[in-house]
């Protein structure tokens, strides 16, 4: 089986992580607009390689976790989308959000290339690394910088979907081994 190359999960850490540490070691860190940007870019990301699993994924339990990914994200980005329009706070770009985007479109790229087990394993290893680094983003800044009680409360609340993707994940992990 080819494994998912290590500088493909480099630019995810990376894109997520590295960026949102530099947010937060800013003196305000990220502000609620960017946030949501963040929230919203994070959410689109795992929507699109969803899709792409739905469609090309060979194993039956990877395609099911594909299908959830695709509608637990984009309720997630319902739920933000509804609260930034009643917040009257638009989501802005931030090098995180950039970031996260050209990661997701890189690892389409690469996705694309793998057919069979290659796929399957490959989408889930990235599930697994992509969910971890997110968790740690909003862990260390994402609800740690957010000033709005409402948008806090929507970070900390999804925090447990997040979780248990990213256990669900490992299961499948373990059992294409």
């Amino acid at each position: 089986m080819t494994r998912m190359p290590h500088k493909l999960i480099s630019v995810v850490v990376a894109g997520l992580l590295s960026a949102a540490g530099g947010l937060a070691l800013a003196q305000s860190g990220p502000s609620d607009a960017q946030i949501a940007g963040i929230v919203v870019a994070a959410n689109g990301v795992d929507v699109d390689a969803g899709k792409l699993a739905e469609q090309m994924a060979s194993d039956k339990s990877v395609k099911a976790f594909a299908t959830q990914m695709v509608a637990d994200h984009t309720g997630v980005n319902q739920q933000a989308g509804a609260l930034v329009k009643k917040l009257q706070i638009a989501p802005e770009d931030s090098d995180v959000s950039k970031g996260l985007r050209k990661g997701g479109d890189e690892n389409i790229a690469k996705l694309k290339q793998l057919k069979g087990k290659d796929f399957d394993k490959a989408y889930v290893d990235h599930e697994i690394v992509y969910h971890q680094a997110v968790l740690d983003a909003l862990d260390k800044t994402l609800i740690a910088n957010a000033k709005n009680a409402e948008l806090k409360d929507l970070l900390v609340k999804v925090r447990p979907a997040f979780v248990a993707h990213l256990e669900h994940a490992r299961h499948i992990q373990a059992s294409l081994k």
